[in-house]
Formats: C-alpha cells, structure tokens, sequence
C-alpha cells in the first residue's frame, strides 16, 4: 500500500506527510535516544529519507558528537522527527496519536523494545524486548 499521512506540529506550521509503510515500529531504550529527546524510552516508527516529505520550514540540530540529527518547527519548537546513523527518519509516535485523535492506529503500534538492557523504567508488555539492536538476544525475566 503507498498511503500517505499527514502529520503537523502544535502550532501547524509545519506539515510532514508520511508515505508507503515504515521500515520500523519500536520503542527505544538506549541512552542516546533518551538523552537527546528527553524522554525515558522514545515511541517511534523509521522511515527512508524519500517516505518523509516536509512542507514549511525545519530548524535542524545536529548532535555535536553523533550521526543523528532532530528536525523541529522554529514556531514551536515540536521535533517532527530525527534523522538516525543510517539515515532513517524517526518520527516519534506521540506525532502519529494526535494526528489520529489522540490513539496510535493498529498499523502503527510498535513490535519491539531496543536496547532493553539500558532501559531507566521497566516495561509490562508482550513486545519483544532485545537487550540490543533486533539481530541480538531477547531479554528474559530476571535479566
């Protein structure tokens, strides 16, 4: 399916339409993601840089020490999403909520937890929770 979504910031300044289907649903608990979006796991989905278009203008702050980059509204300051070291744009999840009522659609649910072993809060869900990236081993009970 090649369907498009329509995304915008708080003040709707900036528009992000999002197209076919993301490469990744996730929930990630490594230390760079919470440092550098300021939350204790981010809720996202990844897309390929040409799945992402933009309209309206974008501030861009590139991490000083790291291949990562976040794209925000300079009205209002929302990250609209980050661009990771592969190049994949993220776009955290709370995005995807309020342009569908305040609900992540079924389609959009993350499939995973990453980096579990770096996690500040423990999390009670069936998802899959790699100690690492999604090629590496699964956290156990007890871990």
């Amino acid at each position: 399916m090649n369907e498009s979504r329509k995304l915008a910031c708080l003040c709707g300044a900036v528009t992000v339409d999002l197209i076919g289907e993301p490469a990744a649903l996730a929930n990630c608990h490594c230390q760079t993601c919470r440092d550098f979006y300021g939350t204790s796991m981010l809720s996202a989905t990844a897309w390929a840089p040409d799945s992402v278009a933009t309209n309206g203008a974008l501030q861009v702050f590139q991490h000083p020490h790291k291949q990562m980059s976040r794209a925000f509204c300079p009205a209002c300051g929302e990250t609209m999403f980050g661009t990771n070291r592969l190049n994949m744009r993220v776009v955290p999840n709370s995005l995807l909520a309020r342009a569908h009522g305040g609900t992540l659609p079924a389609d959009r649910q993350p499939t995973m937890h990453l980096f579990y072993r770096h996690r500040v809060i423990d999390v009670s869900d069936a998802l899959p929770k790699y100690l690492d990236g999604w090629d590496g081993p699964v956290y156990e009970e007890g871990d």
